[in-house]
C-alpha cells in the first residue's frame, strides 16, 4: 500500500529498507529535513555525530569492513560535502562499499553560484563507482536502491546521491 511522505522520510525509509542500522552524520541547512525525519526513527536508525565531514567518510569505512554491509555517511552541502572527497578516494581506491548522502541546493538554484552549491557529482565521478543527483521526490527509491546494489556489486566502492533541499521536502508516493 502507498502513502504520500516527503521526500525526506522516502529517504530513511529506503534507507532502512537496505537494512541500514546506523549512519555516520553530520547535519547542515541544506540536509536538515533528513535529519528531521532520522529524528522520528531513533530506534530503528542510530545515528553516530562525527566532528567533520570526512570523519563521517572514514567511520563509514570501517563501519563496511567490519559489518560486511555498505557504510553510510550523511552531509550537507557545499564545504561540508567536499570535506567528504578524502574519505570517498580512500574508499573506491580500498574497494569499500560506502554510500554518502549529501544535501543541495535546491533545484531552482543549481547553476546560479547559490550560497553552499557545488556541482557535487561533477567533482566525485572521477572517485566513485556512480554518482547520481535526484531530480524528483519519486526517485528516491529507485536511487538508494541502485546505489547499495553498486557500491556492493562488482569491485566494491564508493557511492554518491545528490538530494537537493526541495526535493527532500517534496511529497511523493512511496510503497515499502
Amino acid at each position: 500500500m502507498a502513502n504520500i511522505i516527503t521526500g525526506a522520510e522516502a529517504l530513511i525509509q529506503s534507507l532502512l529498507n537496505q537494512g541500514v542500522d546506523t549512519a555516520f552524520v553530520y547535519p547542515g541547512g541544506n540536509i536538515i529535513r533528513v535529519f528531521d525525519s532520522l529524528f522520528s526513527h531513533q530506534s530503528d536508525l542510530k545515528q553516530i555525530l562525527v566532528r567533520h565531514e570526512q570523519g563521517a567518510t572514514h567511520a563509514a569505512q570501517g563501519y563496511a569492513r567490519i559489518s560486511g554491509k555498505p557504510g553510510v555517511a550523511i552531509v550537507t552541502s557545499g564545504p561540508g560535502a567536499t570535506n567528504t572527497l578524502t574519505g570517498i578516494s580512500d574508499a573506491m581506491l580500498d574497494s569499500t562499499p560506502i554510500v554518502v548522502i549529501a544535501g543541495q541546493v535546491g533545484t531552482d538554484a543549481l547553476g546560479t553560484d547559490a550560497f553552499q552549491e557545488i556541482d557535487l557529482v561533477g567533482v566525485t565521478q572521477p572517485i566513485t563507482k556512480w554518482s547520481y543527483q535526484i531530480r524528483r521526490a519519486e526517485d528516491i527509491a529507485w536511487a538508494v536502491s541502485r546505489a547499495f546494489y553498486i557500491a556492493s556489486s562488482g569491485r566494491p566502492g564508493p557511492v554518491l546521491i545528490d538530494v537537493p533541499k526541495d526535493i527532500q521536502i517534496a511529497k511523493c508516493e512511496y510503497t515499502p
